[in-house]
């Protein structure tokens, strides 16, 4: 292997996710879609900084950006600083923010086993490729990418098809949608169960696909766009509402999925007191998979409601994980041996290969 040339930049990674930080504090600091252009431009403008992608899903906010050398904590810093003041943090919330500091192959190898789903919830999931792509496409569109992070997450998505096509990993349930519907499918019999999706993104589709998949009765789509709900409902045989519409027939329903884009609480406990009196109090299943949150947690308080949000989740991830986790030793040697072959050696901090 040909010894790389040097890099005048530092590559590095700050992050918190689904392990280090509980939802509550995640929710307050997700980037939402429309505002990630405006955020990676930003990051670029700190002191030192010189490359940068945002990677926000429901489970993870990380930031990886190249830096001119120098003394990586004060990188750190600039980052936290960032967060702190871009989302008005107080400081109680502040505190509470646990983040992951990683330079250079550490940061590399995180990215090559998030792009892997070996570092999710639902372990092997599938959405996180796309997601990660989708990350680096906003920030490549914006122009905050250049040689290093262009040539690191290019790496990174050939190391997520590799581990893909070379392991078992991502056989059975991998991803927090079909999860979801996992947990509707133990409460409910789907085939004589009513489900409204409420929001109609990717999350929401794959809820979609293994509902259809295991013979739901009937599915309403509701979403702030029209066209897409009724696009995702065309798909699935389902019936959309309009946005402003699907408060009215909560009642009908048997399982709420939600996973909207939405910054505050769109079901609140004196809808769903409403909702139940119409049913007679016959036992919802709400399932919130957004972040920020959907739901207010106050919903599960009353009487025949069943509330799981994204943290939730987690015990249910768990029990399809052990057949999966067999496959863990094979997916880290392949991301070694890919680590090794692009060039990730050298002095600590450095990133060699750019």
């Amino acid at each position: 292997m040909r010894d790389p040339e040097p890099s005048p930049n530092q590559l590095i990674c700050l992050g918190l996710n689904y392990r280090t930080t509980p939802v509550e504090v995640r929710e307050r600091v997700a980037f939402p879609e429309s505002k990630v252009t405006d955020a990676v431009q930003q990051v670029r403008t700190l002191p030192g900084f010189q490359e940068s992608v945002i990677l926000s899903t429901c489970n993870r906010v990380e930031i990886y950006a190249t830096h001119a050398l120098g003394d990586p904590p004060s990188a750190y810093v600039e980052l936290i600083r960032y967060l702190v003041q871009h989302f008005e943090l107080a400081p109680e919330q502040a505190e509470a923010l646990v983040t992951y500091k990683l330079t250079s192959a550490e940061a590399a190898r995180h990215l090559f086993r998030v792009v892997s789903g070996l570092d999710s919830m639902v372990l092997g999931e599938t959405e996180i490729f796309g997601q990660v792509k989708a990350a680096y496409n906003t920030a490549l569109t914006a122009g905050t990418t250049e040689r290093s992070l262009n040539k690191l997450f290019q790496q990174a998505f050939s190391v997520g098809k590799k581990v893909r096509n070379e392991t078992t990993i991502q056989r059975g349930s991998t991803s927090v949608g079909s999860v979801a519907v996992d947990l509707a499918e133990k409460v409910h019999d789907l085939k004589e169960c009513r489900v409204m999706l409420v929001g109609a993104g990717e999350m929401s589709r794959t809820c979609a696909q293994s509902l259809l998949s295991r013979g739901a009765k009937s599915v309403i789509v509701s979403n702030r766009s029209y066209d897409k709900a009724v696009e995702l409902a065309a798909e699935m045989k389902g019936t959309a509402l309009k946005f402003d519409q699907w408060e009215a027939a909560l009642h009908e329903v048997d399982v709420i999925i939600s996973s909207t884009s939405a910054p505050h609480f769109v079901i609140k406990p004196e809808l769903i007191q409403q909702v139940m009196r119409k049913r007679r109090w016959d036992p919802l299943l709400i399932i919130d998979i957004a972040v920020p949150r959907d739901v207010d947690p106050d919903v599960n308080k009353i009487e025949g409601v069943y509330l799981y949000d994204i943290d939730a989740l987690q015990a249910i991830a768990d029990e399809g994980r052990r057949e999966r986790e067999k496959q863990l030793a094979h997916c880290e040697k392949i991301i070694e041996e890919q680590l090794e072959k692009y060039g990730f050696v050298g002095p600590p901090g450095m990133l060699a290969h750019a």
